[in-house]
């Protein structure tokens, strides 16, 4: 059973195609890692897919709902965490948490005590009255899952997760998107550029440059596909070893725009 599926999509700016006619589905409770150079569509695709960025054409279905005309049913069942963090660091780790239950509409009886239950399972129950400015990095990306499963989400999609991260919270990360993803059913829909960590983590991966996704399939699939013996050379070998710019984008700006939705 799918529980993303796209057909069609595309993203034209003017005579520029970031993406360009792409069709996947993502099985409910999979792991899909999403690959590609800078600039390759990654994250335009993930925005059409978390209802950002409306796309030129094609159709994009989340968890049984139309990413076009059910934008606000979509947001409902899907936590994002963008690379670039989107805490409010004047606001205490509890009143984050406390701000993102409202913005889902979530009655206090539902979210009071699951709030201290993510806290407590993110390591950071102790630090729920600190101001998120006193957090180190690796604490706001604990905050920021426990923040974006908050109010239960059916696929959690992860730009980029652990750059910048030190090796302890990579690994609290990983182990922690594994137990969900096996405990709670969890469908987990990642970029990255950390080949380790995708031929570790994910049940398949899609390969996407320039728009156009290259290949699809599990790691074995690949690597036979393109006769290499790791995934980094069968990246390689689909996209070659032109060098590729990409325009920074923030997100924090777009996790703005999802609340202001």
């Amino acid at each position: 059973m799918s529980i993303i599926k796209v057909k069609n999509l595309t993203r034209q700016y003017k005579d520029f195609f970031a993406v360009n006619d792409i069709s996947f589905e993502v099985g409910k409770a999979e792991i899909f890692a999403f690959l590609g150079p800078n600039g390759a569509g990654k994250s335009t695709t993930i925005k059409m897919l978390t209802t950002v960025l409306k796309p030129t054409s094609g159709a994009v279905s989340v968890a049984g709902f139309n990413a076009l005309t059910q934008k606000d049913e979509v947001r409902r069942s899907i936590g994002v965490i963008f690379q670039d963090h989107s805490l409010d660091d004047d606001l205490t780790a509890y009143e984050n948490m406390q701000y993102h239950a409202l913005m889902y509409s979530m009655d206090k009886s539902e979210y009071a005590s699951k709030i201290n239950d993510l806290l407590d399972y993110v390591g950071l129950l102790s630090r729920c009255n600190d101001l998120v400015k006193t957090f180190s990095g690796g604490m706001k990306r604990r905050l920021e899952i426990a923040r974006g499963l908050l109010h239960s989400p059916q696929v959690l999609f992860l730009d980029e997760p652990t750059l910048g991260l030190d090796v302890q919270t990579k690994n609290f990360l990983w182990q922690h998107v594994r137990k969900l993803n096996k405990e709670q059913k969890l469908t987990v829909f990642l970029t990255t550029h950390n080949m380790e960590e995708a031929a570790k983590i994910a049940d398949r991966i899609a390969i996407i440059d320039r728009g156009k996704i290259l290949a699809i399939g599990t790691l074995s699939e690949l690597k036979k596909q393109t006769k290499t013996q790791t995934l980094e050379d069968a990246f390689l070998a689909l996209t070659g070893y032109d060098l590729r710019e990409e325009k920074p984008e923030n997100k924090s700006r777009i996790m703005h725009k999802m609340r202001r939705k």
